[in-house]
């Protein structure tokens, strides 16, 4: 999968599960970071062609709960592809289990750097068409 810098993209959908939810019974935050995170690693593992680890996670917002039974969607955009790093704004949204409405639950900032063989950073290849 290739894609534009101007283009936000479904990464992947779930549903949240009773497994997912800390003590009071709401979705785990660190289960959605979870989710953001291998969205962004795979978007940026494919832009670099190769192995990539998370520099930093920036301005991460919850603004509304995640329940048990709300299907999860993790969305990428790229913001900037740097030298060596690619930034990503990921966002999720969800749907409750009696709406069909989609709503906003949280959005991040995480920055990617790609890796060469001795997990030192590497240029990012800037022709995504090549071969």
């Amino acid at each position: 999968m290739i894609m534009s810098d101007e283009e936000r993209v479904l990464v992947s959908r779930t549903v949240a599960v009773p497994a997912d939810t800390n003590p009071w019974g709401d979705i785990f935050g660190g289960w959605i970071l979870s989710l953001m995170d291998i969205a962004a690693g795979s978007i940026a593992a494919r832009l670099a062609r190769g192995s990539i680890a998370t520099k930093a996670i920036k301005d991460v917002t919850f603004d509304i709960p995640i329940f048990v039974g709300d299907e999860v969607s993790v969305y990428a955009e790229i913001v900037k592809i740097g030298n060596t790093s690619i930034t990503l704004d990921i966002s999720v949204t969800i749907k409750r289990k009696s709406q069909n409405e989609e709503l906003h639950a949280v959005k991040g900032t995480f920055v990617m750097v790609a890796l060469n063989e001795n997990r030192r950073p590497r240029p990012v290849r800037q022709k995504w068409n090549e071969s």
